[in-house]
């Protein structure tokens, strides 16, 4: 576990307060950033701070503008923005439950897991925890944390819980802007039904550990095979050819029979039965043992 928590405080429900500890539950995953290099000399480039029609500034010449229409500021020292910040209270109160349901994914931001404190804590964080999960509920509340106010919801997870950051309404876009244009008719029945089938042959328990990112896995393979050549040029061909440009017109039905075509060869084979040994071939006939059964077969052709 972390040495330092990102927030240390309590949880209040009504009368009861319970110190708690949250941490991170995510990190930076692999990515790669580039510089920008002066290819002639070789040498990162670096930017300065410039005024049009002054040149380059000093960085403490340098304070903070808010734009309130086009080409007039607003001001604002370091010292006024760092009055308004939000001092942590220290108190997350819990002024509401919700179904957990209830919550649109879309206002989730970022997780954190939720420890007590202390021994002392354990009890009562455990009572509220399992009673989070019994009902079926997420406790909501708002949270001071690094100087902003972030609304926050509380469930249980294994034998912690997970607080997360939710965004505020003005900061989703409504989603029937962007919906307006589709179509709300019914779908065809049998391509529904196709459909259905084919999610439920390709349905499985979500495995996080299943996926990697095979953009920055290719290109670090890229940079280790380049550092190897020496800066050399390094085009690598692609797997897989490139699809070749038809019809924008698709069989839906046809793609998704094919699909469940695929789905039943991609399944796990089952194991072949055990093939009977072939019985041993018989020593090839010589001239005079085979004579007499073509005469007779002969015979019976003139019959």
């Amino acid at each position: 576990m972390p040495a330092r928590p990102s927030w240390r405080g309590q949880i209040r429900l009504a009368l009861v307060s319970i110190p708690v500890e949250i941490y991170p539950a995510t990190k930076s995953g692999a990515s790669i950033s580039f510089h920008q290099i002066h290819e002639p000399s070789g040498k990162r480039i670096k930017y300065e701070k410039v005024v049009p029609g002054i040149g380059p500034v000093d960085r403490d010449e340098i304070i903070k503008g808010y734009e309130v229409s086009k080409g007039e500021y607003v001001l604002l020292d370091p010292e006024e923005i760092e009055h308004v910040k939000l001092e942590s209270r220290k108190t997350l109160e819990l002024a509401q439950f919700v179904d957990m349901h209830e919550i649109d994914p879309i206002y989730f931001d970022k997780p954190y897991f939720v420890v007590p404190a202390d021994d002392l804590a354990e009890e009562a964080f455990i009572v509220l925890r399992e009673a989070l999960r019994q009902s079926r509920k997420a406790g909501i509340g708002q949270l001071a944390m690094r100087g902003q106010e972030y609304v926050v919801a509380l469930q249980p997870c294994g034998r912690g819980m997970l607080l997360e950051t939710l965004r505020y309404s003005d900061e989703v876009n409504k989603a029937s802007s962007y919906f307006r244009e589709i179509d709300d008719a019914e779908p065809d029945a049998d391509l529904l039904d196709l459909a259905a089938t084919l999610i439920e042959k390709k349905s499985a328990k979500f495995d996080a550990s299943e996926f990697h990112n095979r953009y920055v896995e290719a290109l670090m393979a890229l940079i280790e095979e380049k550092r190897k050549s020496k800066g050399e040029l390094v085009i690598q061909d692609p797997d897989d050819e490139e699809p070749k440009r038809g019809s924008n017109v698709i069989d839906l039905m046809a793609a998704l029979k094919k699909s469940l075509g695929e789905s039943n060869d991609n399944a796990p084979a089952k194991k072949a039965p055990a093939k009977k040994a072939a019985p041993a071939k018989k020593p090839a006939a010589t001239k005079r043992e085979a004579a007499p059964k073509k005469a007779a077969a002969g015979g019976r052709k003139r019959a």
